[in-house]
Order: C-alpha cells, then sequence, then structure tokens
C-alpha cells in the first residue's frame, strides 16, 4: 500500500481530524444559531482572536485555568453584545459591524499583547497554561476507536458534547424555539409577543460563548502560545461548514469534520516535496468550492420551489 495512503487511513490521521476540526466546530455552531434567528455572526473571526488572546494572559498572569477559561468567554460574549448593539440597537448593517470587529479583534489582540508582555506578534514571554489531555481507560480497550478517541485534549470532547447543547437549546427548550420563530417570521414572532431583538441578542450571546471557546482551544490547546490571527480564517470555514449543513446540529457537524479531514490531509501532504504555498492554500480552496457548490444547490432549489 502506497505509505501516504496508509497514513491516511491510520488512527493517527482520524485522531488528527478530531484535533483540527475542533476549533471548527465550536464557531460553526456559533453560526448556526445566530443564523437561525436571522441575524448571521460573522465576527466569530474576532470572537475566537480576543478570545484565544484573554485566555493566554490570563492564565499566564494567574496560573489558574478556570479564570482564563472565564476571562476567554467574558471576551468573546463582550465581543458579541457590542456586534448586537451596532446591529439590533443601532441599525447598522450585521455584515459591516463584523468586519470591522474582526479588523479591530486582530489589531486591538497585538497592541494589548505588546502592552502585556512586549512581544511582537507571538507570545513567546508569556507561561500560558493548557487545557488537560484527558486519558479513558475504558476507552484504551477498544481497538481503533480508542486510538482515535482518547487522549484527546478534553475541550476536544466539550466541542462533540456541545453539538448536543446545540440540539437541546433549539428544539427542546422555549428559547430555542423563540430563536427559530424570530428567524422564520420575525413579523408573526413580534405578533405573538416575542421581543425580536431580544432573541437575536441572546442567539449573538450564545453565539459569542460558543466561538470563545473555538478560540480557548487554539491557544491553549491547540497549541500553547497566542499569536497574531492565528485563527486563520476559521472563523469564515465556520460559515461555510454551518452552510452545508443547513444550521442542523448533525449537518454542521458533518460540515466541520468535512472541513477537519481537509486541514488534517494539509497536514499529512506538508512532509511531500510539494510547495507550501500550495498546501497551505487547500483549505481555502475546498471552503470557496464548497460554498459555490452549496449556492448553486440553493439557487437551484429556489428555482424549483418558485415553478
Amino acid at each position: 500500500m502506497n505509505p501516504l495512503l496508509k497514513s491516511i487511513l491510520s488512527t493517527t490521521f482520524l485522531f488528527s481530524v478530531l484535533r483540527v476540526a475542533t476549533p471548527i466546530i465550536f464557531p460553526a455552531l456559533g453560526v448556526a444559531i445566530s443564523s437561525l434567528s436571522g441575524s448571521t455572526n460573522i465576527a466569530l473571526e474576532g470572537i475566537m482572536l480576543v478570545s484565544a488572546f484573554a485566555g493566554v494572559v490570563v492564565s499566564a498572569f494567574t496560573q489558574n485555568l478556570w479564570l482564563s477559561l472565564i476571562a476567554g468567554i467574558s471576551a468573546g460574549v463582550l465581543i458579541a453584545l457590542i456586534l448586537g448593539y451596532f446591529s439590533l440597537k443601532l441599525k447598522a448593517d450585521i455584515i459591516l459591524a463584523a468586519i470591522a470587529l474582526n479588523l479591530f479583534a486582530s489589531g486591538i489582540t497585538v497592541f494589548l499583547l505588546y502592552i502585556f508582555a512586549h512581544d511582537k506578534g507571538v507570545s513567546s514571554s508569556l507561561k500560558s497554561l493548557v487545557f488537560p489531555i484527558i486519558k479513558l481507560d475504558f476507552l484504551s480497550e477498544i481497538p481503533i476507536l480508542g486510538g482515535i478517541l482518547n487522549n484527546q485534549n478534553i475541550l476536544v470532547y466539550i466541542a462533540f458534547l456541545s453539538v448536543a447543547i446545540y440540539y437541546v437549546i433549539v428544539f427542546h427548550t422555549p428559547l430555542g424555539l423563540k430563536i427559530r420563530a424570530v428567524g422564520q417570521n420575525p413579523d408573526a414572532a413580534s405578533s405573538v409577543g416575542i421581543n425580536v431583538v431580544r432573541i437575536k441578542l441572546y442567539a449573538l450571546i450564545i453565539s459569542g460563548v460558543f466561538g470563545a471557546l473555538g478560540g480557548l482551544y487554539l491557544s491553549m490547546g491547540y497549541v500553547s502560545w497566542f499569536g497574531r490571527d492565528m485563527t486563520a480564517g476559521r472563523g469564515f470555514i465556520a460559515i461555510a461548514a454551518s452552510s452545508i449543513g443547513g444550521n442542523m446540529p448533525l449537518g454542521t457537524l458533518l460540515g466541520s469534520l468535512l472541513f477537519g479531514i481537509v486541514y488534517a490531509l494539509a497536514n499529512f501532504l506538508a512532509p511531500i516535496n510539494i510547495p507550501s504555498e500550495i498546501i497551505q492554500v487547500i483549505p481555502y480552496i475546498v471552503t470557496v468550492l464548497v460554498l459555490t457548490i452549496y449556492s448553486a444547490r440553493t439557487a437551484k432549489e429556489k428555482e424549483v420551489g418558485e415553478e
């Protein structure tokens, strides 16, 4: 068997897929729940950045994982609240407001990193904590599956748990019912006494929590440092993952895993004599292709419906 194909079919590759898919699963769920409310949050890139930064800085200065977790989530929720204020209160275009926040997050994190640590671009002088690796003894005894699922970072397991939490929120809580009602027909929802603005804000807050967890995983799970623009477009790739999944729990998870496979494949191709620029661009090419196919399919279904 070809060595490359053998490595791709190994448990090591599938282990890597879960690892690299996690920072996509979290923001994808964030995009999904905000989209269901009718306010697509494309500021997940910025939310992930500020959360990744806040987690590293707080953990370095306090040496406390719980405080860094709270700081990261609080930072992400703050950006979501700012987005909600501009889009829902001031009636600014949510896409333009989100782009502005993404740019702001990119600049402010680098500026504050220099203020706190005198580092330029990478938090090399900060001794950040990392979230623990979980070893489950019962998984060790299961062939193949144990090699894939065991010894993952705790946030990897929380990412999959979050899919179930997302399902419960959306389909088994009054808030979830209101979110779907507002997203489908805000006028009808308002006519029965639902506060449309408040529900959209709640959806953005939940979106911020999911995005924050993705950012925290990047800087305190995937690696142990903060780097300038370390999200590398994952917030935008999450939009593609949630779109092809129809903003539904299972579909969003599968869409995220698809991009996880692409990222893992790019990592496994790195040792081969292929220009690194080509390997690095693979995930973004796949994102464009997936969105193009999704848009074409959606447009076709709309034409059929109108006929």
